[in-house]
């Protein structure tokens, strides 16, 4: 079964409106999710929903309100995001960081009481798109155990960086863990194993099985400095932006809870430190350079392919999502069948 993408965006934008959102927030929201699904990263995409339903079902993300800005300068804000999908809240506080650092060189804009907004790339990627470099961090629900210990303390904790370039798309979006959460989710959701050395069972011991990884905690990549840099996004993207840290985190993983996690990004304007199109030429020159090594790859190379094999072949649903999609649609008087092919 498969959903092309143009179909995906115009099923989110129906289901979305029909559940109360407006048409601006829902395009972005629809945005955000198909971004993820092109890309490969189908954890964060359209799988995500039953999720979401279940979050607007239980009043812990709202489909309506504004978000307020509590404090702000030339070159930061603090935002409350009163709760509204994650998409919306991170959309405009990326646009607001953008906008200040094309002034000043520079700008931070912290939320909380937001929600999981998708892949964190995205965000990066509207900085790329306005010709500024762009870094998005964010904490999660407990899900890492510190080293040597098994009980999950630190978050999962992503972090993007996007470059701007003439030629080349030059972004990485990762976790800190050795995998994203929603990938055990859609492995538990799909009946598959995950692979070795990802995670450990509630005892402590590794496991294959998404179920008890999910009960357990997920390895930090690269073991120390995993663990470090989550670390410290967890204080950058908890008590920085008055939102909770560590064990105080919920409602990123199932939105059975309010989500209490806080984000960060951050916009620079390479124009007020250097020439622009020196700045590109010198960064397309280093791009040709590792190019010319060998057989290699440059960050970003990977979503490009994945983006141009799904926006042709379309994003294959498998049977789970499939029927869950399914009734959300049926719920809400919506034709499903409209929007898939096989």
């Amino acid at each position: 079964m498969i959903l092309t993408a143009e179909k995906e965006k115009s099923l989110i934008i129906e289901i979305l409106t029909k559940l109360g959102l407006s048409e601006e927030d829902a395009g972005i929201v629809a945005k955000a999710t198909l971004d993820a699904d092109l890309k490969g990263f189908t954890s964060h995409g359209i799988g995500r929903f039953p999720q979401y339903i279940h979050g607007i079902e239980s009043g812990n993300i709202l489909t309506d309100g504004e978000i307020k800005i509590e404090k702000e300068t030339e070159a930061m804000a603090l935002i409350n995001g009163n709760h509204l999908f994650g998409q919306v809240v991170a959309y405009k506080a990326m646009m607001l960081a953008i906008e200040k650092a094309k002034k000043v060189g520079i700008a931070a804009v912290g939320t909380h009481d937001s929600n999981h907004f998708g892949v964190t790339g995205f965000y990066s990627d509207l900085a790329i798109k306005n010709g500024v470099i762009g870094v998005v961090t964010a904490n999660t629900d407990p899900a890492i155990a510190p080293l040597g210990a098994k009980d999950p303390i630190i978050g999962t904790n992503p972090i993007a960086i996007g470059i701007p370039a003439e030629d080349t798309y030059i972004a990485v979006d990762m976790a800190t863990s050795a995998s994203a959460r929603g990938k055990l989710l859609e492995a538990q959701r799909k009946g598959e194993k995950i692979p070795e050395n990802v995670a450990l069972d509630s005892e402590g011991n590794p496991t294959t099985d998404p179920t008890e990884a999910l009960k357990g905690s997920i390895l930090p990549f690269g073991a120390h400095k995993g663990y470090a840099l989550a670390f410290m996004i967890e204080l950058m993207t908890g008590p920085l932006v008055n939102a909770a840290c560590g064990i105080g985190v919920t409602g990123t993983a199932n939105h059975s809870k309010k989500c209490t996690k806080g984000d960060l990004f951050i916009a620079i304007d390479p124009s007020k430190f250097v020439d622009m199109d020196q700045f590109k030429s010198e960064t397309e020159d280093f791009v040709d350079q590792v190019r010319a090594s060998g057989d290699t790859f440059v960050p970003g190379d990977l979503e490009v392919k994945n983006i141009a094999k799904n926006e042709k072949f379309g994003l294959k649903v498998d049977e789970k999502l499939y029927a869950n999609l399914n009734k959300i649609c049926e719920n809400l008087e919506i034709d499903f069948k409209e929007y898939i092919s096989n």
